[in-house]
């Protein structure tokens, strides 16, 4: 009789508990962490598989709280990017965007929302949403009897909610009834009871719809939150997840302390660095102060600059607005590279832009702008900007830009980032990740299709800051990992993993921590009618497991998709 069904054999193993690594076997039974110590010949002769992880990392596989694989999901069973970056857990249907609760006459309403807000195309989802379901119960049952590469969690929405409820009332962002925060929190007790992992809503103006709407809970009153933070008390179940501009900071942080109190459990607030170098150290500051008070809140955070990623296959690039570009935007890529190569094209693109007039966009500021090379650098330095390249070579950055995009076939992309960039480092990023009241997250996988590729965040957390980083100080590697796997797991109330302790799921990463790397983001086709999406492999995971069966090796998928729905409050 086996013993083991896999045993790792010889590992460097950094446990996620924060303590420092120790070299140990790792004995897996039934899915669960049944030995670590010293497993003997007779024992690994015996096992069903096992790994020489002589000389590599051994970490608990990683668990990812912010994702959107919520429409993925329903019609795939591969959760990449995030199946590529050693990720065996993910928290969807964040930002209180989601398919459920939903009303057959207000499918549209979703799609647009979602296509909007996250940048994925709206054709995909109407061609893959099956939409078998109408409650968050039955989008859980839905959830139940699909398989996975990783296990996945959702959350309920507060847009969807709303608009269920309140139908265009709610779309339009009127204010709830007495009955209808009545309607809203029976069903959000219904939806934890269902094993949501929790609620999440969404209070910034740079959420909108595909049409312009902004989301449908940008103004939800104070009593409505309230009330929905009631229902997960009810329900003695649920997180919170929340993203809001803070115009008045005091007044809104007021307003979801008073959430948090009311559900009687944790929330996590979207944390980053804007135009103000300093000015999330007064978010932050008001976590900790709720903490002090008892309350169980946290900052999501990030490892790098959230950017966005433009090039002819990507949604945005320098000259989208130009009337030239306009006209061949709908053209294939390789139409697309031809016209950009003619130099008479060419001379009337750059003039058209020469002329432009008005403040810089974002997608026009060649000083934050970089060429985002091979392997990709996510902390490049002002002086390598193409707005200071062009200068020194006496050229227009946008001529530059467009020799860049040029490259590589017309694949080549440039980087933007646009928030934990202000001071052209990332010391606000290190900053954040050694706070006591943050976690990691923010890395959108599943979401911004065409424009932004940060599923890979997990991957960098451990290179860049644990091995890589020319310009400040590093961060060890038990620190870091136990940031994205013990960390996460216990923000989201997931306690059966995170950590390579005896009795825990046995989800683990084998790593090559010598050759640990982010390949560049590329486009592929692979989303229903043949939508478009950014996606981005690795090197240096060995093995990736997921409940005691291996999911990737070397990279590459194995036919094992053990991964399921988890109920939280089971």
């Amino acid at each position: 009789m086996t013993r083991y069904d896999l045993v790792i054999k010889n590992g460097k193993v950094i446990d996620g508990t924060g303590n420092d690594e120790y070299q140990a076997d790792i004995g897996v039974t039934a899915g669960l962490i049944t030995e670590i110590g010293s497993i003997n010949d007779a024992d690994c002769a015996a096992a069903g598989e096992v790994i020489d992880a002589a000389g590599a990392l051994v970490t608990p596989g990683f668990v990812d709280i912010h994702t959107h694989y919520d429409g993925l999901a329903t019609w795939a069973s591969r959760m990449n990017p995030s199946s590529h970056h050693g990720v065996t857990t993910v928290v969807m249907g964040n930002c209180g965007v989601g398919f459920a609760p939903v009303r057959t006459t207000d499918h549209d309403v979703l799609v647009k929302l979602m296509e909007g807000v996250e940048d994925i195309p709206g054709v995909a989802l109407h061609e893959g949403l099956p939409w078998s379901w109408e409650s968050f119960p039955d989008y859980m049952d839905f959830l139940e009897q699909r398989q996975f590469d990783m296990d996945i969690a959702a959350q309920l929405p507060h847009a969807a909610l709303r608009v269920y409820v309140m139908g265009e009332r709610g779309a339009n962002r009127e204010p709830a009834t007495a009955d209808d925060i009545a309607a809203m929190k029976a069903l959000t007790e219904e939806a934890m009871q269902a094993g949501a992992l929790g609620f999440s809503s969404s209070r910034t103006l740079n959420h909108k719809s595909s049409t312009g709407d902004p989301t449908p809970s940008l103004t939800a009153a104070r009593d409505e939150l309230v009330g929905i933070g009631e229902a997960l008390r009810n329900a003695d179940a649920g997180v919170l997840e929340m993203i809001s501009d803070f115009k008045d900071i005091d007044e809104e942080f007021e307003t979801l302390m008073a959430m948090t109190e009311a559900a009687n459990t944790s929330m996590t607030i979207s944390l980053a660095q804007g135009i103000n170098p300093q000015g999330w150290k007064a978010l932050l500051s008001r976590i900790d102060l709720a903490n002090e008070k008892g309350l169980k809140m946290k900052g999501q955070v990030a490892p790098r600059a959230i950017g966005i990623l433009m090039g002819l296959n990507c949604t945005l690039n320098p000259f989208i607005q130009l009337p030239s570009y306009r006209d061949i935007a709908g053209l294939s890529l390789q139409e697309k590279v031809a016209c950009l190569q003619d130099e008479t094209f060419r001379e009337q693109l750059l003039s058209e832009q020469s002329t432009s007039a008005g403040p810089a966009l974002l997608i026009t500021n060649f000083d934050k702008m970089w060429l985002l090379g091979d392997p990709p650098n996510y902390e490049p330095a002002p002086e390598n900007s193409l707005g200071a390249q062009a200068r020194r070579a006496g050229v227009s950055a946008e001529s530059l830009a467009l020799d860049a995009m040029l490259m590589n076939d017309g694949q080549q992309m440039l980087y933007t980032p646009f928030a934990n960039y202000a001071q052209d480092n990332l010391d606000c990023c290190r900053e954040m990740i050694l706070e006591e009241n943050t976690v990691m997250g923010l890395g959108d996988g599943g979401a911004h299709v065409g424009t932004i590729c940060d599923a890979s965040f997990v991957t960098y957390l451990l290179t860049h800051w644990g091995r890589d980083r020319t310009r400040g100080e590093l961060i060890d590697l038990p620190t870091l990992v136990k940031a994205q796997s013990c960390d996460t797991a216990a923000a989201v109330g997931l306690t059966d993993r995170g950590q390579l302790v005896v009795g825990k799921r046995a989800d683990i990463n084998v790593i090559d921590f010598d050759k640990l790397a982010s390949d560049p983001p590329r486009m592929v086709n692979d989303l229903p009618a043949g939508g478009k999406r950014l996606e981005q492999t690795t090197q240096g995971y060995l093995a990736t497991i997921c409940h005691g069966q291996i999911t990737y090796r070397n990279g590459q998928p194995t036919d094992a998709l053990p991964g399921r729905l988890i109920r939280g409050r089971r």
